[in-house]
């Protein structure tokens, strides 16, 4: 107790110095600019140290042809090579079959279930916790557990698919697109996100759903009910309330888990390295452009075209958040 009165104590020691000689008796705007400086500069060196600093280092890398370390400066070479590289667009094609995929599939499911759950009387705490649950268990550890269930050797998908009468399928060793093995080969095996590919998918949506609940049933709170209740005395239908009051209202919540959804889809990684053991038994439909730049950077030790791929990584993602952001213009409504 005497600790924590002597640390209050000595706190309000610095703020009222802070408050006598960063801020000044006589309230100038000079004063406020040094003690709002002050404040902010652990905030700022964090920043630059873990945030600022890795980004400058990774563009320098990326303009040497480095191999473990030992190399030359090569400029834009790196970059030349990745844009002409057919195993860098392949890795872009896969990353942009797993955003369509997986953003909004967990949106929409998402939304679904946090409106069922805005309604649900008996039970609503211990359905709130078990949609959370996954989100809050360790991804790797999940992802080795769906690997066991979709193991083709005795694994529980199998089995059940056996149990039923269809044939069993490799999953997350299967390159054939998913559209191939369901019309049995009407489809071309190429057309399409491979069926391990949808694997990864349906996992990350599994695991993701339960934060984008939470974050719906925040926005659906937020929501005034007296506008739904007036909606149906004027006679609007379920349906109707959704489009026309529900939706529009819930437009911010909505482009925020977009925005967060695609950034984290551009850097997925632990369920690609967990389920696929990083996308080498796949004939590269399961490398997406993290996968690619860690085989890289890591496993083929060229340092320099890794980080001009992660570079090219940043780009993207900045890039298409303000593609969002204009178009969010249009469809969000902040009142």
């Amino acid at each position: 107790m005497s600790l924590w009165v002597g640390f209050s104590d000595g706190l309000d020691r610095v703020l009222a110095w802070a408050d006598g000689h960063l801020v000044g008796r006589s309230g100038r705007p000079e004063g406020g600019r040094r003690a709002a400086l002050c404040l902010l500069a652990p905030a700022l060196l964090l920043l630059g140290v873990f945030g600022v600093a890795p980004i400058v280092s990774t563009v320098l890398l990326s303009l040497f042809d480095l191999r473990y370390g030992n190399g030359a400066f090569a400029g834009l070479g790196n970059y030349q090579e990745a844009l002409q590289s057919s195993a860098f667009w392949n890795s872009v094609r896969v990353t942009a079959w797993y955003l369509v995929g997986v953003v909004p599939t967990t949106i929409g499911l998402g939304f679904v279930v946090a409106w069922g759950l805005m309604h649900v009387t008996q039970g609503r705490t211990l359905f709130r916790t078990l949609y959370f649950l996954p989100y809050i268990t360790s991804a790797y550890a999940a992802a080795l557990v769906w690997r066991a269930l979709l193991n083709p050797q005795g694994g529980l998908a199998n089995g059940l698919l056996e149990w039923i009468g269809l044939p069993t399928q490799q999953w997350l060793l299967e390159p054939r697109g998913l559209l191939h093995v369901v019309t049995g080969g009407a489809v071309a095996a190429d057309v399409g996100p491979s069926l391990a590919l949808c694997c990864v998918m349906a996992f990350d949506i599994w695991h993701g759903l339960g934060f984008t609940v939470v974050i719906l049933l925040a926005g659906l709170s937020a929501i005034p009910q007296e506008l739904e209740d007036a909606a149906r005395i004027d006679g609007a239908g379920v349906l109707q309330v959704i489009r026309h009051v529900t939706l529009p209202l819930l437009t911010p919540t909505l482009y925020f888990l977009l925005l967060i959804g695609t950034i984290s889809g551009f850097q997925a990684f632990n369920s690609f390295y967990a389920l696929t053991q990083s996308g080498g038994n796949t004939l590269g439909t399961t490398e997406n452009l993290v996968i690619y730049l860690f085989a890289n950077f890591y496993d083929n030790g060229r340092w320099g075209y890794g980080a001009a791929i992660a570079t090219l990584l940043l780009v993207a993602i900045i890039a298409l958040a303000l593609v969002q952001a204009r178009f969010a213009r249009r469809w969000v409504h902040y009142s």
